[in-house]
């Protein structure tokens, strides 16, 4: 790996350590602290989930425009100011509002940071996008077990750690970035390609690829916000909780190998290892939905976590080879706030249905919404291989992809 990535890499486990600490208990801290229903910390979610939205088509847009460098420090100044305003006052709705600003200065920073990362290492592939991922998650697990135990102190402590961390990534960012920017991939409008169908073909196969992830992040974001109140409700506590997400990125980071050896023996394609993943985070929830006590969440964390290791890392791969020249940014933006749409749904989505329903309803729509997911992985590429083996049909010796 080049030393450009592997600063990418340590400013990436920097920034989410610091997120860590405050976004698995954004439900509790509304709900259980400031007296909110779970309907409304949904909402709540949701707002910071859409300006994540906007963030990631800004970033996207930014990176092809301006580069990667500029993009990311954008990005961190927006969240820096409303991290340290937050640990001032974080009560209600300033907290709030806060948190929507947050949600669109890291919006802009991850498909920077993605579409950089697979500028800087092309012929990384998957290995470029997989080590950003779990740098991510990295900074999960150590920020999780660190949060639960320092908010079983006092909440404050939290906001504290999370704008210090976010300093020192914009340091790292300020510092370290500045060499190695993404300027030097050819810039060009999808509009100009003489290739234009091809690239609107593969727009489309990103779309429909990019609907299944929606379905999953839907599904995977019930365990920070709805989950994690449910556990409450079962007298599991927060430290408990927080020890979940720790296994989650211990798991992540040390199972790489594992994974490794199963992706090059069982699920050689990367749209096998997807379909793979959704039938595992099937079986995760299937597994939640009978537990009422801390180790049938354990295991069911531990299933998801497997799934996650083979779904997250595949779609910004196949998008970065999706993606035509020049516009690596705006595809990295667009899967990062399809996540990140699925992040702003599925709070609000859970909250509705557990407040008004019951959680057996909620696990069980999930579990279709995956199967659905599924069905998009099979099909978002048919119509694109169609036109690729048309075209070299017709001109075999001129025509590639």
């Amino acid at each position: 790996m080049p030393r450009s990535l592997w600063l990418l890499v340590i400013g990436m486990m920097i920034n989410v350590t610091g997120a860590s600490f405050l976004w698995p208990l954004n439900t509790i801290y509304i709900h259980e602290h400031l007296g909110k229903s779970l309907t409304l910390a949904g909402i709540v979610l949701m707002l910071n989930a859409a300006a994540g939205v906007i963030g990631n088509l800004v970033g996207g847009v930014l990176f092809d425009k301006i580069g990667g460098y500029k993009s990311i420090l954008i990005g961190i100044i927006i969240t820096l100011v409303s991290i340290v305003i937050l640990m001032f006052n974080h009560s209600w709705p300033v907290y709030m509002y806060l948190l929507i600003f947050i949600g669109f200065g890291s919006g802009i920073v991850f498909p920077a940071t993605y579409a950089l990362a697979g500028t800087v290492w092309p012929e990384g592939g998957r290995k470029a996008f997989n080590s950003i991922y779990v740098a991510q998650n990295v900074g999960v697990a150590a920020g999780a077990s660190l949060g639960g135990i320092v908010a079983s102190i006092s909440f404050n402590y939290i906001f504290v750690a999370n704008a210090a961390l976010y300093a020192v990534f914009f340091f790292v960012a300020f510092f370290g970035y500045r060499n190695i920017d993404g300027a030097s991939a050819k810039q060009t409008s999808i509009l100009n390609e003489k290739t234009a169908i091809k690239s609107r073909h593969k727009f489309t196969a990103l779309i429909i690829l990019c609907t299944g992830y929606l379905l999953c992040w839907v599904g995977y974001v019930q365990w920070p916000s709805t989950i994690s109140s449910y556990t409450q409700t079962l007298n599991i506590p927060v430290s408990q909780y927080s020890l979940l997400w720790t296994i989650n990125g211990a798991m992540i980071v040390l199972g790489q190998p594992l994974i490794s050896m199963f992706v090059k023996r069982f699920a050689k394609t990367l749209k096998r290892q997807m379909v793979i993943g959704f039938v595992v985070f099937m079986f995760s929830f299937v597994i939640a939905s009978f537990a009422e006590q801390f180790t049938g969440f354990l295991v069911a964390m531990v299933i998801l976590t497997i799934g996650e290791m083979l779904v997250w890392p595949a779609v910004p791969t196949i998008a970065n080879d999706l993606a035509p020249e020049g516009r690596q940014g705006f595809y990295q933006g667009f899967v990062n706030s399809t996540a990140t749409g699925g992040r702003m749904i599925g709070p609000i989505l859970g909250g509705v249905i557990a407040d008004y329903y019951n959680m057996n309803l909620l696990f069980m729509i999930i579990i279709t919404l995956l199967a659905v997911g599924i069905f998009t992985t099979f099909i978002y590429d048919k119509k694109l291989n169609a036109v690729i083996e048309k075209k070299r049909s017709q001109a075999p010796d001129v025509y590639g992809v």
